[in-house]
């Protein structure tokens, strides 16, 4: 089970923050990152303290398990591409817990992949492609809501559904309550 931190309203932050990854300069080592975007925190009883970051500069995805130096390439880290093995543009990671697997926006490809977090995962597989993905959450039900930016919208995806349901937007740009 996941648990989420119950974050009183007038809670303030330190203005001195720490660095727990990157603190490197920018590259391609495993303690580097290279133009990071999605980050997903995972502290539940099923894992170590665990970092999971987009890290777009390298087309890879990589994980931290907190205090060690270096990350993990779970996903991509075969340069920019189209292939299974390749990410474009990947802007944003989920966990899906059902199939143990990480859901990742992979923008310029316009798709959506699923790739296990088995060890020894060499690709993943498209679950929704012919989307300009940005950004997605899950709900507890496993739907995938998924943003596409070409079209100003943002789709639920059933487990297999490969079209998906409108549920914002989708009525062009705009300030109007049914546009994004």
């Amino acid at each position: 089970t996941t648990t989420v931190p119950n974050i009183p309203l007038n809670a303030q932050w330190t203005q001195n923050a720490v660095t727990v990854i990157g603190a490197h300069d920018q590259g391609s080592a495993l303690n580097q990152l290279n133009s990071p975007r999605g980050l997903l925190i995972v502290y539940d009883d099923d894992d170590d303290s665990t970092i999971v970051i987009a890290d777009i500069g390298n087309y890879r995805i990589m994980k931290w398990i907190l205090g060690n130096v270096d990350g993990e390439v779970v996903a991509g880290g075969k340069g920019q591409g189209h292939r299974l093995d390749q990410l474009g543009a990947e802007t944003h990671v989920l966990i899906d817990k059902k199939t143990d697997s990480y859901i990742i926006c992979d923008l310029k490809n316009r798709r959506v992949l699923r790739w296990s977090r088995r060890k020894g995962t060499k690709e993943g597989e498209t679950l929704i492609d012919n989307i300009s993905c940005l950004g997605m959450a899950m709900d507890s039900e496993g739907r995938l809501y998924v943003s596409d930016i070409d079209n100003r919208e943002v789709r639920r995806y059933e487990t297999g559904d490969k079209i998906g349901t409108l549920v914002a937007g989708g009525h062009g740009a705009g300030y109007d309550l049914n546009q994004i």
